[in-house]
C-alpha cells in the first residue's frame, strides 16, 4: 500500500508491525535496521508530518542504542513536530542519559523542573544524572511494573567523597531555589526532593540521620494533614534503623501538640500520626491494654469529627473515614494476640457501622470481605465483593480478594458466576484488542498500537487467567462427580483432559505476569498465600507486601491442577476395564496405553510434590498405616490425597505396585479409605463449631470432600458399573467371576467407609445448622460483653452504641442521624450467623448428595 500511494501512515503501519515483532521476541537487529532504513528513505524524500511518526522513529533508533542519531533527529528540523516543550525535553533528557552524557541530561531535567516543579520522576532522573547513576535507565526499569517502586535503587559507590559532595550541593541549591519560587505551598515535589537528597546522603554513608529526621518533621508540619503523607515518606522512613524510626516517631508525637486550628487539618494530622505508627510498626510494640486504649481513642476521634461531614454528599469521602480502618486493624491484632473472639466480632461491627454511615467506602468493604472469609461466612464476603462493582480491568487486579477463598468453598453457583464473568472479560478483551489496535492505526496513534499489544500480551500471560482457565473445568467436574455419565460427558467436552496436559507441559517455560493489586489487601493477609491469623502471634513489626516465591508456587499449582482432568479420565477408564469383553483372565488391561499413561502422570505428579514415584508411594502407604503422620504431607494434603486416589485406580489394572513395594490390588482401596477417613474424621472431631472459632480447617475439609473424595467416588462408580451384568455378554470364566467378586467386596468396604465418613461430616454440619439462631447470636454478642473493669473487647462498640442511642440531628445532620438510628449490632450478629449457615448448608447438601449416590451404588452392587 505504501509503494502504491506513498502515504506516511502506511509506512508507519509497516514500521510499527516490525517493532511489534521485535518486542514480541521474533527477530531483532536486522528487522530494526530494516525499519530504520524505510523511515530514513521516507524522510529523505517526503520528511515526516506527524508527531507520532517522529516518536516511532526515535524509538526504533533507541532500541538499537543509536542515541546520538536519535538526538540529532530530535534537535533538528523534525523536532519541531513536538509542540509541547516539556515532552520534547523529557525525550531529550532520556536519550542523553542513556548515551552516558549525564551532565547534559542533568541540565535538561533541570529545565523540566523549572517548567514543572512538581514532576517527581523528572527530579529522580535529574538527581540520578548528577550522581552519574544509571539505575533508572537500566533495562529492568524501562517497563514499569503494575506498582512503581516508591524510590529507585541507586548506585553511589563509584563516586568519591568530593564528587558526591559537589553533586549533592548543586542539587540542594537547586531544590532550595524551587522551594523559594513555590508560593502556593501546595506543591510537594520540592520538599520531597530535599528528603530524597538526604536519603542519598544517608545511603552514601554520611551518617546524616538527624538531618533526614528533621526533614521528615518539616514535611509533616507542611503536609501532615494530607492523606498521602505516609505513602510520600514511606521510602525515606524505611532506610532508618529501628532506633531512629522510634526517635522520629517520638519527635513527631511531641510536635503533634501544635495541631492546626482548622478542624479538618487537625483531624488529618491526627490520622497521619496514627498511620505513621502503623507504618513504623509501633502498634505491634504496644501492650494489649495500650492497644485497647488506642482503638478507643481513635473511635472517639471519629465520633467527635462526624459533624464535619454533615453537609457532604453521600458519595464524597467523609472526614476521618480512615480512622475506622485503623481501629479494625488494631482489633484484628488484638484477636491475633489473645484469640479472644470478641475483638474479631467487634472489628466486623465497627466496619459495618462505618458502612451504615456511608455505604461507598471500598476500604471497609475489602476489610469486611477478608474478615467474613476468615469467619467462614463466605456468602457475606461474596456480597461485599459484588458491592465493589468490579468491572473491566479491575476483574484482573481486584478479584484476588475473593477468588482463592471461593475456589475452596461449597458456594459452587457463586464461584461459577465469578469464573464466568472473569473469563468473559478476558476473552472479550482478547477478541476486541485487534479492533482497538486497528483503531489506533487508523487514528495514527502508533504509541497506542504498541501499548495495546503489550497490554494484551501481559493479560494473556496472567497467572490468574491461567488459574481460572484450569479451575473452571475442575469446578464442572466437581459439580457432576456424583453422576459418572455426566462426568464422562464433561470430560469428553474437555477432550479427555489432553489440552490441559499440554498446558501443564508448557507452564514451565511460560512467562507469568502478576497483575494483582496487593497494596489494597489487609496487613494480616498481604498475599493470597499468607494469612498471619492462622498462626500464632509473631510480634513482627513490619509486614512487607512482597511477592517473593509466588511465581514458583503458582507454577506448581497450575501444573498439578492441569493434570487432574486427564488423570480423572484415565482413572475412570482404568477402573471400568473389567466390563470389557476383551479383558484378560488376570484382570490386567488388554490395552496397556491407559495404564502406561496413568503411570507416567503419577510419576510426574509425584515429581511435582518433590518425590520419585517409589518414594511417594512409601509416603502415602506409611501415612495410611499410621507410620507417618499427616504432617508428612505438609501444606499439600489435597495433592497427596489426589495422588493416593489415582494410585489406587492405576493399581486396579497393574501389577507393578507390588513390585514397587506398595499395596496389593485390593490393598489400594484400603489405603485410600484409610487416608480419607482418618484425615476427615480427625479434623471433624477436633474442630469447634464455626461460630466459636474463625476459619480453622473448614476450607480444607470442603476441599477434601469435593476433590480427592469425589474422584475416589468416580473410581467406585466406574468399578460398580464394570461389575454389573449388562446386555448379552460372553460368559466369563470362573477366574474372572472370582476376580469381580473379590473386587466387589473391596468396593463395598470403600462405599461403607466413605458413607460413614460423610455421614459424620453431615451430622457435624447439621448440628450447627439446627442450633438455635438466638443461641448463636448470643454467643457472638456475649463475646462483646464488658467485664466492668474497662478492659477486653466491646469498649469501642459501647462508644458507638452511646453515639447511636441519642444522635443530635442539629449537629450531625439528617443523613448521618438517620444512619445512626438504623444501625443495630444485633442485626450484624444475625447476618454473620445467617452467612455461616448458608455456607454450612451448601456443604451439607453436597455431602448428602454424595451419601445418596453411594447408597445407590451399594444397592446396585448387591445385585452382583
Amino acid at each position: 500500500m505504501y509503494k502504491l500511494v506513498g502515504e506516511e501512515r502506511f509506512l508507519l503501519w509497516a514500521v510499527c508491525s516490525i517493532q511489534l515483532q521485535v518486542l514480541c521476541g521474533n527477530g531483532g537487529e536486522k528487522l530494526l535496521l530494516l525499519a530504520e532504513g524505510l523511515l530514513k528513505k521516507h524522510v529523505a524524500s517526503h520528511s515526516l508530518h506527524e508527531p507520532e511518526a517522529l516518536i516511532v522513529y526515535i524509538s526504533i533508533l533507541e532500541q538499537q542504542a543509536k542515541f546520538g542519531d536519535a538526538l540529532e533527529i530530535l534537535t533538528g528540523k523534525l523536532g519541531s513536530l513536538l509542540m509541547i516543550e516539556v515532552d520534547k525535553l523529557r525525550i531529550q533528557g532520556k536519550l542523553l542519559a542513556r548515551a552516558g552524557d549525564y551532565a547534559a541530561a542533568a541540565n535538561v531535567y533541570q529545565k523540566i523542573l523549572e517548567l514543572c516543579a512538581d514532576d517527581w520522576e523528572a527530579f529522580l532522573h535529574y538527581l540520578g544524572c548528577l550522581l552519574e547513576d544509571d539505575s533508572s535507565w537500566s533495562k529492568e526499569n524501562i517497563n514499569a511494573p503494575i506498582h512503581p517502586t516508591k524510590f529507585v535503587e541507586c548506585k553511589l559507590t563509584h563516586l568519591t567523597d568530593e564528587v558526591f559532595d559537589s553533586c549533592v550541593s548543586n542539587a540542594s541549591a537547586f531544590v532550595q531555589k524551587l522551594q523559594g519560587e513555590e508560593s502556593s505551598n501546595s506543591l510537594r515535589n520540592p520538599y520531597l526532593a530535599h528528603l530524597e537528597i538526604e536519603r542519598r546522603k544517608y545511603l552514601f554513608g554520611k551518617n546524616n540521620h538527624d538531618d533526614l529526621i528533621e526533614g521528615l518533621l518539616q514535611y509533616y508540619s507542611r503536609f501532615g494533614h494530607l492523606a498521602c503523607f505516609t505513602s510520600d515518606v514511606e521510602a525515606f522512613i524505611q532506610v532508618l534503623s529501628p532506633e531512629k524510626k522510634m526517635e522520629f516517631l517520638d519527635k513527631l508525637m511531641k510536635n503533634s501538640n501544635a495541631l492546626s486550628a482548622v478542624p479538618t487539618k487537625a483531624l488529618g494530622q491526627s490520622i497521619t500520626l496514627l498511620k505513621t505508627q502503623e507504618l513504623i510498626g509501633n502498634m505491634f510494640r504496644l501492650s494489649v491494654g495500650e492497644l485497647e486504649a488506642s482503638a478507643l481513642q481513635m473511635a472517639e476521634l471519629y465520633c467527635k469529627n462526624l459533624p464535619l461531614s454533615k453537609d457532604l454528599d453521600p458519595q464524597e469521602s467523609m472526614h476521618g473515614e480512615e480512622l475506622l480502618s485503623i481501629v479494625c486493624n488494631v482489633l484484628v491484632q488484638l484477636f491475633w494476640r489473645t484469640r479472644n473472639l470478641g475483638y474479631f466480632v467487634e472489628a466486623v461491627m465497627v466496619l459495618e457501622f462505618g458502612l451504615t454511615i456511608r455505604r461507598y467506602v471500598w476500604q471497609y468493604k475489602i476489610l469486611l470481605l477478608h474478615l467474613y472469609s476468615h469467619f467462614c461466612a463466605l456468602s457475606l464476603a461474596y456480597e461485599r465483593y459484588k458491592s465493589l462493582d468490579v468491572k473491566n480491568i479491575l476483574m484482573e487486579t481486584v478479584s484476588h480478594h475473593i477468588l482463592p477463598q471461593m475456589l475452596v468453598s461449597p458456594l459452587w453457583a457463586d464461584l461459577s458466576n465469578l469464573l464466568k464473568d472473569y473469563l468473559k472479560f478476558m476473552d472479550d478483551h482478547f477478541r476486541e484488542s485487534a479492533d482497538l489496535t486497528f483503531l489506533a492505526y487508523r487514528h495514527r496513534n502508533y504509541s497506542k498500537v504498541i501499548e495495546f499489544v503489550q497490554f494484551k500480551d501481559r493479560l494473556q500471560h496472567s497467572n490468574q487467567y491461567l488459574v481460572a482457565r484450569v479451575e473452571a473445568p475442575i469446578l464442572q467436574l466437581k459439580q457432576s462427580a456424583d453422576n459418572i455419565e455426566e462426568e464422562e460427558s464433561i470430560l469428553e467436552s474437555l477432550k479427555c483432559g489432553i489440552d490441559f496436559v499440554e498446558l501443564s507441559n508448557e507452564i514451565g517455560s511460560k512467562v507469568l505476569t502478576f497483575n494483582e493489586d496487593f497494596q489494597s489487601r489487609p496487613w494480616w493477609t498481604p498475599t493470597t498465600e499468607k494469612n498471619y491469623l492462622l498462626g500464632p502471634f509473631e510480634g513482627i513489626s513490619y509486614y512487607p507486601k512482597e511477592n517473593l516465591g509466588r511465581e514458583a508456587n503458582v507454577r506448581g499449582t497450575i501444573e498439578r491442577k492441569s493434570l487432574l482432568p486427564r488423570m480423572i479420565y484415565l482413572s475412570i477408564q482404568s477402573a471400568s476395564v473389567l466390563h470389557k469383553d476383551n479383558s484378560e483372565i488376570n484382570g490386567s488391561l488388554a490395552d496397556p496405553k491407559t495404564s502406561t499413561e496413568l503411570r507416567t502422570l503419577l510419576e510426574r505428579y509425584a515429581k511435582l510434590l518433590g518425590f520419585s514415584l517409589n518414594d511417594a508411594i512409601d509416603v502415602v502407604v506409611g501415612a495410611s498405616r499410621g507410620l507417618n503422620p499427616f504432617q508428612a504431607f505438609g501444606s499439600d494434603v489435597i495433592d497427596w490425597l489426589n495422588f493416593a486416589v489415582f494410585l489406587n485406580a492405576w493399581n486396579l489394572n497393574s501389577h507393578e505396585l507390588e513390585q514397587l513395594g506398595g499395596e496389593c490390588m485390593h490393598g489400594g482401596w484400603h489405603l485410600v479409605n484409610s487416608l480419607l477417613e482418618n484425615y476427615i474424621l480427625g479434623k471433624v472431631r477436633s474442630m469447634e463449631p464455626l461460630i466459636h472459632s474463625p476459619q480453622g480447617d473448614f476450607p480444607m475439609l470442603v476441599q477434601i470432600a469435593t476433590e480427592p473424595l469425589a474422584w475416589h467416588g468416580l473410581v467406585i462408580q466406574s468399578c460398580v458399573r464394570s461389575c454389573l451384568p449388562s446386555g448379552k455378554k460372553k460368559k466369563k470364566s470362573g477366574s474372572v467371576d472370582q476376580s469381580i467378586s473379590s473386587l466387589s467386596y473391596a468396593i463395598r468396604d470403600a462405599i461403607q467407609s466413605l458413607c460413614g465418613t460423610l455421614e459424620e461430616v453431615a451430622k457435624w454440619l447439621q448440628d450447627q445448622i439446627n442450633s438455635p439462631e438466638d443461641k448463636k447470636m448470643d454467643n457472638l454478642v456475649s463475646s462483646l460483653q464488658r467485664n466492668g473493669q474497662g478492659e477486653g473487647p466491646g469498649q469501642v462498640l459501647h462508644l458507638l452504641e452511646t453515639l447511636m442511642s441519642s444522635p443530635n440531628e442539629t449537629v450531625l445532620g439528617n443523613r448521618i442521624s438517620e444512619a445512626l438510628r438504623s444501625w443495630s449490632p444485633v442485626d450484624v450478629a444475625r447476618k454473620i450467623v445467617t452467612g455461616q449457615c448458608t455456607v454450612l448448608s451448601e456443604f451439607c447438601r453436597i455431602c448428602k448428595s454424595k451419601i445418596k449416590s453411594l447408597r445407590a451404588l451399594k444397592q446396585q452392587l448387591a445385585q452382583v
